[in-house]
């Protein structure tokens, strides 16, 4: 199938590793060209370098901090310098400390929010004017599966990034009849050093072997496993491409099943 993602341009955020480094190269390898964004300058040109020398879609990055306020900014102009505008939104940002609700500091929510949710907005509403006149733009947030069947151990996360599912269907419905979807894309247990450090911090907080941690949360999955970087990626892929274009205001789980609701 072709995705028709050839010459488009897409800002994903924080895409130095894990999620959002996948999905930036399954863009390129699709022709996007794509700009990366994260903390660490060293990384971003490095993993910018090997995608560009794949041959597919170029790859630029702007180093930029979502803890700061002028991160929306920063990726704007970085838009502007390298691509003029951007074509498609990838919305990813870090996640929270695990934990408890009942244990949560209300100062670090209050941080959380602006780079997991403020941030979102902020530069989601940078780009939406070019993709408005374009007639054409995919806006695609990953969330977790925490919003549908809240994670006991990421209170912080399911309690943010629920406030993004309101966010996204309500944008959708604002842009559906001018070419541009909006979609959230939902991951289980999606094997990355994010994963690693989740299992690690699980297995210190019982004193349980991390092997045993990880061999026990995936006998939970009717899959059976942790899912791969390239499955989620691919789907994202498919969501933000040409043939997806009736398909908005959307949740979509790539979860292996571990979602137990219909």
């Amino acid at each position: 199938m072709d995705l028709g993602l050839k010459g488009k341009r897409a800002l994903v955020m924080s895409s130095s590793r894990g999620l959002g480094l996948g999905i930036a190269q399954t863009l390129a390898e699709e022709g996007a060209d794509v700009l990366l964004t994260g903390r660490s300058a060293d990384r971003l040109a490095q993993e910018a370098e090997a995608i560009t020398a794949k041959g597919g879609g170029r790859a630029e990055w702007v180093a930029c901090d979502l803890a700061q306020e002028d991160a929306a900014d920063k990726m704007a102009q970085a838009v502007e310098t390298n691509f003029g505008a951007a074509d498609i939104l990838v919305a990813n940002t870090g996640g929270p400390p695990p934990g408890k609700m009942v244990d949560a500091d209300l100062a670090a929510l209050s941080a959380q929010f602006n780079q997991m949710v403020l941030r979102v907005m902020e530069i989601t509403d940078r780009l939406l004017p070019a993709m408005r006149k374009a007639g054409w733009g995919r806006i695609l947030t990953v969330g977790s599966s925490g919003v549908v069947q809240p994670i006991p151990t990421l209170a912080m996360s399911n309690t943010l990034r629920a406030a993004l599912v309101g966010w996204s269907k309500s944008l959708s419905n604002d842009l559906a009849a001018e070419g541009i979807t909006v979609n959230m894309l939902l991951p289980g247990r999606i094997h990355t050093q994010r994963t690693d450090e989740l299992d690690a911090a699980a297995a210190k907080r019982t004193g349980t072997p991390v092997d045993d941690v990880r061999a026990a949360s995936a006998k939970t999955i009717p899959a059976g496993r942790y899912g791969r970087v390239e499955e989620f990626a691919k789907t994202a892929a498919f969501l933000v491409s040409e043939p997806a274009s009736y398909i908005t205001g959307s949740l979509v789980r790539c979860d292996g099943g571990s979602i137990r609701s219909v």
